[in-house]
């Protein structure tokens, strides 16, 4: 059976709980009828119950842009994910590499959060991908082998069923830059047969792996016509919801 596709919006640190509001009432009608894919909306965190509440009895579903790995304690700024679970979160994005450029995530960090986010219940959308210097030296295989083997280190493939991973080049994030479809795909690839040595060829074989970084409705049809792409992770591009609704029905 093929992989059903998730379309996911990163909407980063853009709007206000009005301006969600504003969006989902454009954006629920242009994907009513849409079941070939699963849609999902991460706002910061200021928006989520915005959010929650105009998307309820929708087929969208809502998520956080990142977790913390304990559920409670004197941790000042932090989010847990059962506070993620109470206030209507059904997925959480994990170490995107903004996270990791500006905030000091790092492979052992992101492999906490998603233990704690599995253990929790969340779906978790783990991103991995390379700096263009990586790029350019040949790095890129070694460098997404080891973000996988820490990310996933320990982690229980029975819990692991609803993991998502998103493959971003960090040099096609932001940039208007976009791996070409092939150079995403062999990404993909590689990724697959490292979830495979950690989580088993099963779970492997059903993961779904996004593509992100400068997703536009200009691009995503291409991309979305590899198999081994399963979706996307799109940043600007979804903070429009006409712009989102044309990427999710590609």
């Amino acid at each position: 059976m093929p992989r059903k596709k998730l379309m996911a919006a990163n909407w980063k640190m853009y709007k206000h709980p009005a301006q969600t509001r504003e969006f989902f009432h454009h954006f629920l009608p242009l994907v009513a009828h849409h079941t070939r894919d699963e849609i999902v909306v991460c706002p910061p965190y200021i928006d989520l119950h915005a959010a929650v509440e105009a998307a309820k009895g929708s087929n969208v579903a809502i998520g956080a842009q990142d977790v913390y790995w304990k559920e409670d304690g004197a941790y000042t700024g932090e989010i847990s994910p059962g506070m993620l679970l109470a206030a209507g979160c059904s997925h959480v994005i994990i170490g995107h590499s903004e996270r990791r450029q500006f905030f000091g995530e790092t492979d052992d960090t992101v492999n906490l959060k998603l233990k704690a986010a599995l253990e929790a219940g969340l779906a978790p959308i783990v991103c991995v991908g390379e700096v263009l210097e990586e790029r350019e030296a040949g790095l890129t295989e070694d460098v997404l082998r080891r973000q996988c083997l820490r990310a996933f280190h320990a982690i229980s493939g029975k819990k692991a069923a609803a993991l998502v991973v998103a493959y971003e080049p960090v040099w096609a994030i932001g940039t208007g830059k976009t791996a070409t479809p092939q150079m995403a795909a062999e990404a993909h690839q590689l990724i697959r047969g490292e979830v495979a040595k950690s989580l088993g060829q099963d779970l492997a074989d059903e993961l779904r792996i996004l593509y992100g970084g400068s997703v536009k409705p200009e691009n995503a049809r291409a991309l979305m016509a590899e198999e081994e792409i399963d979706g996307a992770l799109v940043g600007g591009a979804s903070l429009d919801p006409k712009s989102f609704a044309a990427i999710v029905k590609y």
